[in-house]
């Protein structure tokens, strides 16, 4: 494995050099072996856990990266990696570099007093939960391995510990960019945003202010794309800090996420989101709030007058309502295989929206059903028999593979999840992850065990996540 050292040329106190502590007895519980064969990481098999706990020296210089964050709107302006080090970065199989990090691997600089550590409940979560991501063709993170570390990380209660092996083509997040910002680090500010421009968009070829203003404009496209993502397979990722924004537009930060089950605007599972900051149906304008964050931090980048950058930025970052709605309509025509375009789409789309609340409709079962209804292999729920008279009628024979593919089979249920998790942390193993893992890396193809993960499980309206720590 031929690592790379990453941002240690963007600012002095933006990645410290600091090593990952080892820990007592590190025990291998998951590998991804297709990750592994894409980014040719070859560390022979007896070293893996020792390797990816932390305790193998890899001769490198790890880092942990400084970055501020607005936490459910309150600014941080030093938070960090506070329990996670950067090794470097890998190239994949088409020679392009994704960092490597281990999360969990002891305190940093940036860990304000914690301990650095990471229980076993969270890695395990995260590893599934990105892979389901990917798998749904959504833009995210990976996860290469989770190692038991043989120790309990002191929480309430104490839990096993592990680290977990993360994959992202950066680590350049909104609160990258406010950090330096907040410091008035301008030479700084310049040299990030070259890499993140580097990295995630080199088709912006242009030199001054317009180059940074281009850069906005992808970042907030990227966003955009993002979150319909989410929105079209019913994730809530939980928390939308500016510090889990990243700028490449992926998902990142699997702590308090969670799948919406029966269908409402406001569902929220995290526990300490308690006006709903980050409900579903919030998502899209959190998302353009952290996009006006990242615009404000790069102010000294498009003019020395803040007004007059103001100015400047103003019409990229107001554009997000129309590209949404937009990108909204289009997501809603793929999800039902409408033909062409009509101008009482909006209101059908509305109208099944209302029945989905009205008879608290399943979100993903019911466009499963929607979907094979139209080869005749599901029936229509009988709530929406009516409406679906029209909506046949807007569908053509292309109907059926556009939905297919907006429309996955399965999703990562919330209590499949839990009960996974509860398995590993009594017995360190899952009987039902490895079945679980088959199933959800097809999740828009049948499958011989496709009913037993399409149950919602029993009433999730008390369910609750929690930030992993």
């Amino acid at each position: 494995m031929k690592l790379v050292p990453r941002y240690t040329d963007i600012a002095d106190n933006f990645a410290i050099e600091d090593q990952p502590s080892s820990v007592a007895a590190p025990q291998l519980l998951l590998w991804n072996a297709s990750l592994a064969k894409q980014f040719n990481i070859d560390i022979e098999p007896q070293l893996r856990a020792s390797t990816f706990a932390g305790n193998e020296s890899l001769q490198i210089k790890a880092v942990a990266l400084g970055y501020s964050g607005h936490q459910f709107g309150h600014f941080s302006p030093r938070l960090g990696d506070g329990r996670a080090h950067l090794l470097g970065a890998v190239s994949d199989d088409k020679n392009q570099l994704w960092d490597i990090q281990l999360k969990g691997s002891g305190a940093t600089p940036y860990s304000r007093g914690g301990d650095g550590r990471c229980a076993l409940g969270p890695a395990i979560r995260e590893y599934i939960m990105s892979e389901a991501l990917h798998a749904l063709g959504i833009k995210t993170t990976r996860c290469l391995a989770v190692v038991g570390t043989g120790e309990a990380v002191y929480r309430n209660p104490p839990q096993p510990g592990a680290v977990v092996t993360r994959l992202a083509s950066s680590h350049i997040r909104v609160g990258s960019f406010q950090y330096l910002a907040t410091q008035g680090d301008t030479e700084g500010l310049k040299k990030l945003a070259d890499t993140a421009i580097e990295r995630h968009y080199p088709e912006i070829n242009i030199t001054g202010p317009e180059r940074y203003l281009a850069f906005l404009d992808a970042v907030i496209k990227n966003q955009l794309d993002l979150i319909i993502s989410w929105m079209r397979v019913g994730f809530i990722h939980g928390v939308m800090n500016t510090d889990n924004t990243l700028v490449s537009g992926e998902t990142i930060d699997y702590g308090p996420c969670a799948m919406m089950n029966v269908f409402d605007f406001d569902t929220v599972f995290s526990s300490i989101d308690n006006q709903g900051r980050y409900a579903f149906g919030n998502q899209p304008n959190i998302a353009s709030w952290n996009c006006a964050r990242l615009a404000e931090s790069l102010i000294p980048l498009i003019n020395d007058d803040d007004e007059q950058a103001v100015n400047l930025m103003t019409p990229i970052i107001s554009q997000f309502s129309m590209l949404f709605n937009d990108r909204y309509n289009q997501m809603w025509a793929q999800k039902l295989g409408l033909a062409g375009q009509s101008e009482n789409d909006v209101e059908l789309v509305s109208k099944l929206l209302l029945l989905f609340q009205e008879h608290k409709l399943d979100y993903t079962n019911t466009f499963d059903a929607l979907t094979e209804s139209l080869k005749g292999e599901s029936v229509i729920p009988e709530p929406l028999t009516q409406w679906a008279q029209l909506w046949k009628s807007r569908t053509d024979n292309s109907s059926y593979e556009i939905m297919r593919a907006a429309n996955p089979r399965v999703i990562p249920r919330n209590h499949i999840i839990e009960t996974i998790l509860e398995q590993f942390n009594q017995n360190g193993n899952s009987e039902l992850l490895s079945n679980f893992l088959a199933v959800i890396s097809k999740p828009y193809d049948k499958a011989s065990d496709l009913a037993l993960f399409q149950s919602a499980g029993d009433d999730d309206e008390h369910y609750q996540t929690f930030c992993g720590t």
